[in-house]
């Protein structure tokens, strides 16, 4: 029984009603006095409860997608292997195929097409699932020579990369905004930021650890350029991600503006969380911690020829303090824009209303080739 499906959150519910059932059914012959009654009575009221918060729980990680199985949750999650033969070829292995939530699901020339992956990671060495968003036009006799811009999308820690295509529904909102005209057909690389869980690496190349900047700033585009009909340029590329994924995409644009000409952080933190989760990133190397800090970098590293996006709220974000800062420190030739709502927060309805302008943004500063 799946972690988000809809059958856990009821057998959980309904456990929960029988045992308050129970409860009330027994709590006469409870009512003595004694040790073992006593014992009986709050064990019954403690289970209630745990039945209770976990049908909450699991009601609530099926509508935000964020723990995508009980190994992630319990952190016995494992990431994909490695395959050497896999990684002699283009680095992609199809792994199956599914309809967008768009009209005329199905057809691919209507409603585009999104693909389940496994990239490999030629100089990383590191292997991870991810979801291909392909345009209708991607299938389309008049574009069938042509190539295509295109974008990663990162989610959150932890997060699952179905929250890319449910909660956040790049998808759908990217065929929405072509189909209204608002932006080109793009191709959309949808991932988490976690390539090997369960630890949060946080797009850094840890000493003897993950290299999840080489990953993300090298090896991705050319795994995926191999594969499918986009570019090989900065200007083919942009990086879009929330929360540690916006922090991902800022870093990531930062550090390789050879790779990506745009990157949008959405409620961005703009330096790595050391916590349980992501362990010893730096190991002593007091030069990359400061690197990690992207407004350290912004004042003491070359900005290249890169453009960003970043977004914050004057009410409800914490970032907006930093996000104001980070706006300050970009210098050319290096470009910033911002999106500051009123109010706003950490959550998925936050991003909803930032992405279609999001993806209007890096559509307006990419090209194909």
């Amino acid at each position: 029984m799946g972690m988000t499906s809809t059958s856990a959150v009821v057998v959980a519910v309904l456990g929960t009603v029988l045992l308050f059932a129970l409860t009330v059914w027994c709590w006469p012959r409870l009512a003595r006095r004694g040790w073992r009654p006593v014992l009986s009575r709050v064990g019954l009221v403690c289970a209630i409860q745990a039945l209770l918060f976990s049908s909450i729980g699991l009601a609530v990680n099926r509508d935000m997608l964020i723990y995508g199985s009980w190994d992630e949750l319990f952190g016995w999650e494992k990431g994909v292997d490695f395959d050497e033969k896999s990684a002699g070829g283009s680095g992609v292995q199809l792994i199956g195929k599914q309809k967008p939530d768009v009209p005329g699901a199905g057809k691919p020339h209507i409603s585009g097409e999104i693909q389940k992956i496994n990239v490999q990671g030629e100089r990383s060495r590191i292997a991870t699932p991810a979801y291909v968003y392909l345009p209708p036009e991607y299938f389309q006799k008049a574009y069938e020579k042509k190539t295509f811009p295109a974008a990663v999308v990162l989610t959150g820690f932890p997060g699952t990369a179905e929250n890319l295509l449910k909660g956040l529904r790049y998808p759908k909102t990217a065929w929405t905004q072509v189909k209204q005209k608002k932006m080109q057909p793009m191709i959309l690389v949808m991932m988490r930021p976690t390539v090997a869980p369960p630890r949060n690496t946080q797009c850094v190349d840890i000493p003897g650890g993950p290299q999840t900047e080489t990953f993300f700033g090298k090896d991705l585009t050319k795994a995926l350029s191999g594969t499918y009909r986009t570019g090989t340029k900065a200007r083919n590329w942009g990086f879009i991600g929330d929360s540690t994924g916006g922090y991902c995409a800022l870093k990531i644009g930062l550090e390789h503006p050879e790779t990506y000409a745009a990157s949008v952080g959405l409620s961005a933190d703009y330096k790595p969380e050391i916590d349980k989760d992501s362990g010893d990133l730096f190991h002593g190397n007091k030069r990359e911690e400061k690197r990690a800090d992207l407004l350290w970098s912004l004042d003491h590293l070359p900005q290249g020829n890169s453009s960003f996006l970043v977004t914050t709220s004057k009410q409800g974000e914490s970032n907006f303090k930093a996000t104001q800062r980070f706006i300050s420190k970009v210098k050319a030739p290096a470009r910033v824009s911002s999106i500051t709502l009123d109010s706003g927060g950490h959550n998925f309805k936050t991003w909803n209303r930032e992405i279609p302008p999001s993806l209007r943004w890096l559509s307006s500063r990419l090209s194909a080739e």
